[in-house]
């Protein structure tokens, strides 16, 4: 059973990399999921606090991947239509990759296009549109930079406890 558990926590840290990377799939939640299985394993010894933790920040990680674009579009001086432009670029992208397997770049377009459509549906000129859409494209490059950095420190704990067992 120890072995099955070790198969499957090295699979669920993986997938929760290329979550970290592919919009579309719950990185946080492979990464945490990867974790918490390893504590299953005779000879790890994993403290409630650390699991909760874990939990938590994978929780808000996960939940911020969906704001911080919105966020960057407003720091970089959107309006509600760039932000509106923003979140249906990113769903638009999301289902698009979901039904033709366009690849990464049409989710990582979608909220780019999504907000310079929205501040020009609002009148705004071209110059602040430009502006909004860079900011969108900054927060979801700031999002899947902080999932990355979650779902590795998740692959240290698990690369780490096993080779301890080992």
């Amino acid at each position: 059973m120890n072995y099955v558990l070790m198969v499957v926590a090295i699979l669920l840290v993986l997938v929760g990399l290329v979550g970290a990377l592919v919009p579309g799939i719950a990185g946080p939640p492979f990464s945490f999921l990867g974790v918490l299985a390893l504590s299953f394993v005779k000879g790890i010894d994993y403290s409630i606090e650390f699991l909760v933790v874990m939990g938590i920040l994978g929780a808000i990680i996960f939940a911020l991947d969906y704001v911080v674009p919105v966020w960057g579009t407003k720091k970089f001086g959107g309006t509600k239509a760039g932000v509106r432009g923003s979140t249906i670029g990113l769903i638009l992208g999301l289902l698009i990759t979901m039904v033709f397997p366009v690849g990464f770049i049409v989710i990582l377009i979608g909220p780019f296009v999504g907000a310079y459509m929205g501040e020009k549906s609002a009148g705004t000129p071209d110059n602040k549109a430009w502006k909004a859409a860079l900011g969108s494209f900054m927060g979801f490059l700031t999002g899947t930079f902080i999932k990355t950095i979650y779902a590795g420190a998740c692959i240290f704990f698990v690369i780490r406890d096993l080779i301890r067992l080992i």
